[in-house]
């Protein structure tokens, strides 16, 4: 167990070269519209969690992750599908690609297992997408890690994120970017546990402000973050 937590620990530090730096998750889009501000960032993180990416990606995650502990590959080929589509605004999709081919990069060096090798070869014959979620749980399967772990951990990384970029947009300090992440520890279990009693059909979120924020974003004539 202690092998796996340091997996998890390492995979979800932020320093991790992953390219999630790279992403506000939406909040930029929100920062620009003037309709975000230091007190509302919990419930945002909150309703993210619990309503986007815990639906989506974590449930993608939790499936791939099953997938590839069984070598059920075509189960993994339908979660990375699936969650590719439930994406419905451009940044997230590239993002989620994008950060995915890196992880298989990176992965493939510190994390090198069988079923991580066999996933870069169907990304690699384009067989599959390979999606951050989808890559990270074959990663964290390829490694032993628990799967109630492995979702928790890429939920916790999310937070991170998200937290990092309050503090570079200015809507957080160090402290109270702290103090954010802690607070999400409630919906993190609350989605946890609904990823992983969900199926294939199950996979996609709403939120339909934060898609609006999204497509915003890209139209806008500066940016700091990716999305």
């Amino acid at each position: 167990m202690l092998a796996a937590a340091l997996v998890t620990w390492q995979l979800a530090d932020s320093a991790f070269p992953s390219g999630s730096y790279t992403l506000s998750h939406g909040l930029e889009g929100y920062a620009q519209a003037g309709a975000i501000d230091a007190d509302a960032l919990p419930d945002l993180l909150r309703d993210l969690l619990l309503h986007a990416i815990g639906p989506a990606d974590a449930t993608a995650l939790a499936l791939a992750h099953r997938g590839a502990r069984e070598d059920d590959w075509e189960q993994v080929r339908q979660a990375d599908e699936r969650l590719h589509a439930s994406k419905l605004t451009r940044e997230p999709r590239q993002a989620s690609l994008r950060i995915g081919r890196q992880l298989l990069s990176v992965c493939g060096e510190v994390f090198p297992s069988p079923r991580l090798r066999h996933l870069d070869e169907l990304v690699a014959q384009r067989r599959t997408l390979g999606t951050q979620a989808v890559v990270t749980g074959v990663v964290y399967a390829g490694m032993g890690v628990p799967r109630e772990q492995a979702v928790a951990a890429d939920l916790f990384a999310f937070c991170t994120s998200f937290a990092g970029a309050a503090l570079r947009l200015r809507l957080a300090d160090h402290r109270s970017a702290q103090t954010l992440v802690r607070g999400a520890a409630a919906p993190i279990a609350q989605a946890t546990r609904a990823a992983l009693r969900a199926g294939l059909e199950d996979v996609g979120g709403c939120a339909p402000l934060a898609d609006v924020m999204s497509a915003n974003h890209e139209l806008a004539e500066a940016r700091l973050f990716a999305s």
